[in-house]
């Protein structure tokens, strides 16, 4: 009896330890299942640290040069309001700024700073480095730089810029040229290389030494300043009040700090050969910026010009020489320019007080102007939406009024969009070596969309005046290049 128990208390603990062996299995397969599932779906990419600190050892052999990245997104309006902080970070920090492409309209979105609701910094950076990529692959790339006219900020080394191209070949250790090859599909190889790259500078690998050092504070926690004394960690004016803070559950406490003290000389940050920002979009809010509060430097005379300088950055000879050709040659006459923003929005609820502004000023033209007035219109609205509208009625009045309007198709938007593509001004910022793009990296390329860029051109060029939509940063655009007296330049 005493054997048949031995026997059986042996049987049931055998039992047992193989029961939790197998759970402990079936545990550990589970593990690496929802491992590779995070691995292969998750933005970031985890990999070993030898690659990690490899990724910068190409960039901190080439002159000591040290970079600054951000994450533009929105509408082209945002994205250049963005690369002009960007441009004064950059000079204020003395890094080479990465210009980036022109992304997709709204492709990435930041969200609302005042009600702080906006993208995670990673998230954000990781996004704009994809949709990057992307228009690599589908040959639709082009650099802000083949758009505005850097030539004079970079000729007198008021900032230095290298092309997000040669900046990724640099980093991921890619041979530049393969961004000319036409029609090629990145191998898994290679797409896996640059989805590390760009989880690297997103930041997602946290801090890596004297490589890359990825700003987390954004517009919800902070707004930089330059040479405020007394100003470096205090309060700013503006933070969420206690409705917020209950209905959205946030904690956030939003300070003033200088970028040159908490990022320049002597920081943590400034012994990062990459400096990595998110968003650089500002504006005023209830008596303070969203996110950069720097609009003079009275004791850096350098960074004051540059100031100065960045308020208007034109576009390119190709787009203006178009502009202003339309305007000269197909609407001769003295006319009115007209932007209408009325779908996107915010804009679509302001409809009848866009039109009313509008009717205003057409009314008053008729009393003192020959008939018909010409009107250049830049609209969202399609014509085929355009009955039962004051645009509608303005083009079944030809007797009074008489309407110039650009499409995307029209030749003058196709031959300007090709000579910008067979310029490459971006191509002249950013080779270290002699083994640059060749223009003929643009052969082939989707063309850009610079419909806007010369619609804007030509507007600056209206005679007898312009309306445009209340709030709307196209607007803001145009009336600055009125200001600047672009025309007639």
């Amino acid at each position: 009896m005493e054997a048949f128990n031995f026997r059986t208390n042996r049987f049931r603990k055998k039992s047992t330890n193989s029961y939790r062996s197998k759970q402990l299995i079936s545990i550990s397969i589970l593990a690496i299942f929802f491992f590779l599932l995070f691995f292969f779906n998750n933005n970031s990419v985890i990999f070993p640290s030898s690659l990690k600190t490899s990724q910068c050892l190409k960039l901190q052999t080439l002159k000591a040069q040290k970079f600054l990245w951000y994450a533009p997104h929105s509408g082209f309006s945002n994205q250049l309001s963005e690369f002009k902080n960007a441009v004064l970070m950059a000079a204020i920090l003395n890094r080479t700024l990465i210009v980036p492409p022109v992304l997709d309209h709204h492709a990435v979105v930041l969200g609302s700073c005042p009600k702080f609701r906006v993208s995670d910094p990673k998230e954000l950076r990781f996004a704009v480095w994809n949709h990057a990529i992307e228009l690599i692959q589908s040959h639709r790339y082009v650099s802000i730089a083949d758009v505005i006219d850097l030539s004079s900020l970079v000729s007198d080394s008021a900032v230095q810029v290298i092309d997000f191209r040669y900046f990724v070949s640099l980093f991921c250790d890619i041979d530049v040229n393969f961004f000319c090859v036409k029609d090629s599909k990145m191998e898994d190889s290679l797409m896996e290389k640059l989805k590390q790259c760009g989880s690297l500078l997103s930041g997602y690998s946290g801090d890596m030494n004297d490589c890359v050092y990825a700003v987390q504070e954004d517009c919800r926690t902070m707004v930089w300043t330059y040479q405020k004394d007394g100003e470096n960690g205090s309060l700013d004016s503006f933070q969420p009040d206690e409705q917020l803070k209950k209905k959205k559950k946030i904690s956030f406490v939003r300070r003033r700090k200088d970028v040159h003290v908490t990022l320049g000389p002597h920081s943590r940050a400034d012994l990062a050969t990459i400096l990595s920002f998110s968003s650089l979009f500002t504006s005023p809010y209830k008596g303070s910026e969203s996110y950069i509060d720097i609009h003079e430097a009275p004791r850096d005379q350098k960074i004051q010009s540059l100031i100065n300088r960045i308020e208007f950055l034109p576009f390119v000879s190709e787009i203006l020489d178009a502009g202003k050709g339309y305007a000269l040659h197909t609407v001769k006459s003295p006319f009115l320019c007209a932007q209408l923003r009325l779908l996107d929005g915010q804009f679509k609820n302001h409809r009848t007080a866009t039109f009313q502004g509008l009717k205003q000023k057409l009314d008053s033209l008729r009393q003192t102007e020959s008939l018909p007035v010409h009107i250049f219109v830049m609209t969202d609205l399609p014509m085929s939406n355009w009955s039962g509208t004051y645009l509608g009625d303005l083009a079944n009045d030809p007797d009074y009024f008489k309407l110039f309007l650009l499409s995307e198709k029209d030749n003058l938007i196709q031959e300007t969009a090709k000579k910008v593509v067979d310029e490459g001004h971006s191509l002249k910022f950013g080779a270290f070596s002699n083994d640059g793009i060749e223009k003929d990296c643009h052969r082939g390329q989707v063309l850009p969309d610079i419909l806007l860029h010369v619609e804007e051109t030509v507007c600056s060029c209206a005679s007898l005046g312009f309306v445009g939509t209340a709030g709307s940063t196209i607007a803001d655009s145009i009336e600055m290049m009125r200001k600047k007296q672009i025309c007639f330049h």
